[in-house]
């Protein structure tokens, strides 16, 4: 793949995961939808948490967008992930929708970032066994 296909598959499929956060996850949380709410206390959360939590989403999602800040933004947003992981594990939740579901994120959201960005590429370079 050339380098201006592989920038720009890197861009959709960064658009694509920010677009899924900022619908599927922060905007529930900020608006305080039952949705959200109601999947907080059924993981034993407080729903009350349901504001912060979407703040910290919606915050590693700006960094993660802005080009000079999308790698502090990705890790960051590793670490939530791995908190929705635990907090499914702990639940019992089911294996593949739900526990897997934040590694599932977690690849497409480092995947767009290491496709638009060279300097991550260089540092993580795919290689062909020898």
């Amino acid at each position: 793949m050339g380098g201006k296909t592989m920038v720009w598959t890197g861009r959709v499929l960064s658009g694509l995961f920010a677009l899924f956060m900022a619908g599927a996850s922060v905007a529930p949380k900020l608006l305080r939808l039952p949705a959200a709410t109601d999947t907080l206390a059924g993981l034993g959360w407080d729903p009350g948490y349901a504001l912060m939590i979407g703040v910290i989403e919606l915050g590693c999602l700006v960094l993660y967008l802005i080009p000079r800040t999308s790698v502090l933004g990705a890790v960051l947003f590793t670490g939530l992930l791995g908190g929705a992981m635990a907090t499914q594990i702990r639940a019992e939740s089911p294996l593949f929708s739900h526990i897997l579901f934040s590694l599932y994120l977690g690849f497409a959201m480092w995947g767009g970032l290491w496709l638009r960005t060279p300097a991550l590429r260089a540092l993580f370079p795919l290689r062909r066994a020898s």
